[in-house]
């Protein structure tokens, strides 16, 4: 029985030598933004081919970007598009180009903790960038109140919170600060990393949310799912059109309606404080990074089959979990981009 046990034994081990030899592994890194739906789709993509697995670091975008140039991983992930300066340093790193590929639509939300106010609260771009500049300390500031007729706010301290680590998520937060605030703009401006004039620092969306839920009177930034999944109040934001819209499906999608008609050939666009009545003003794509030549066939055919699967399938799965589809227009010009991955 013993010596039936060791070839037992044995017969694992050797049968787990050869799947592991046999799956291809496919590693990834960057935003957390999209985790929620980028695990979703690699799991299931998984189920559809077995012998392919794909393993993605939730680490932030400003990590996704640094890693993906050094070759540490297959591919990168940000909400925030590589500038000319990164794009540069992977062109001279890597001796070839980096392809950006939008794959969902979200939004990102004020979020927040104050005790005893249970209404869904209204916010001005002025109040959010005062918030954030340190100038609007108190919750019941005029600049808030008067946003917020009938609602009682507390004369406390607002404690403010923000990302901690290179981030997309702040990148589209501060990219909208910039555009409704010249002051925002001269003294911050916006990057995946900022010098913030306030606030706590969280990691990733995971963290600015928990550090949100456990500190009362505290406001945070996050992506909608997050907002969503941990059953925390998230404010509605004043758009270009002087409305104020809370952040859904319908909303965000409004917001990428004009870019996606003149969408440019490498994909990198703004779509903060966009133009429409029902447009949501803090949205954003959020991007999957390619290189450009790809020296493993296997991984190249791997990565390009899954992003035409996501560009199709991929986007079914999108909406369960708060993320706008990609439009139409914008799919057909991913489609032609992906025969780009040499």
């Amino acid at each position: 029985m013993r010596r039936t046990g060791l070839l037992v034994v044995a017969a694992l081990a050797l049968g787990a030598m050869v799947w592991a030899q046999d799956t291809l592994l496919i590693n990834g890194a960057g935003a957390t933004f999209p985790y929620p739906i980028y695990s979703k789709w690699f799991d299931v993509y998984h189920q559809k081919n077995a012998k392919l697995q794909f393993n993605y670091q939730s680490v932030g975008s400003g990590a996704g970007i640094k890693q993906v140039t050094e070759g540490t991983v297959d591919f990168g992930a940000t909400d925030g598009p590589m500038n000319e300066e990164q794009s540069k340093a992977f062109q001279d790193k890597r001796g070839s180009g980096i392809l950006h590929f939008p794959t969902v639509l979200g939004g990102v939300v004020p979020t927040y903790n104050v005790p005893g106010v249970s209404a869904a609260l209204n916010f001005t771009p002025e109040a959010l960038a005062g918030i954030y500049l340190g100038k609007i300390t108190k919750w019941n500031d005029p600049a808030i109140a008067g946003a917020n007729q009938g609602v009682n706010l507390p004369a406390q301290d607002i404690v403010v919170v923000h990302r901690s680590d290179g981030s997309g998520t702040t990148y589209c937060w501060t990219d909208y600060l910039s555009k409704i605030s010249e002051e925002w703009k001269s003294k911050v401006n916006k990057s995946t990393s900022v010098n913030w004039p306030v606030g706590l620092g969280g990691k990733g969306n995971e963290g600015v949310t928990g550090l949100v839920k456990q500190t009362p009177n505290s406001i945070g930034y996050v992506e909608l799912i997050y907002a969503v999944q941990n059953n925390i109040p998230y404010g509605a934001v004043k758009n270009s059109s002087g409305n104020f819209v809370k952040a859904d499906l319908a909303s965000v999608s409004a917001a990428a309606a004009g870019a996606a008609k003149d969408m440019p050939d490498d994909f990198r666009v703004s779509i903060t404080n966009a133009p429409g009545k029902t447009a949501y003003p803090i949205a954003t794509f959020t991007w999957l990074l390619v290189p450009s030549k790809i020296q493993d066939g296997a991984k190249r055919d791997a990565i390009k089959g899954f992003l035409k699967w996501m560009l199709a399938d991929g986007q079914g799965y999108a909406e369960a979990l708060s993320y706008a589809k990609l439009p139409k227009e914008v799919i057909e010009k991913e489609k032609k981009a992906i025969d780009k991955v040499q």
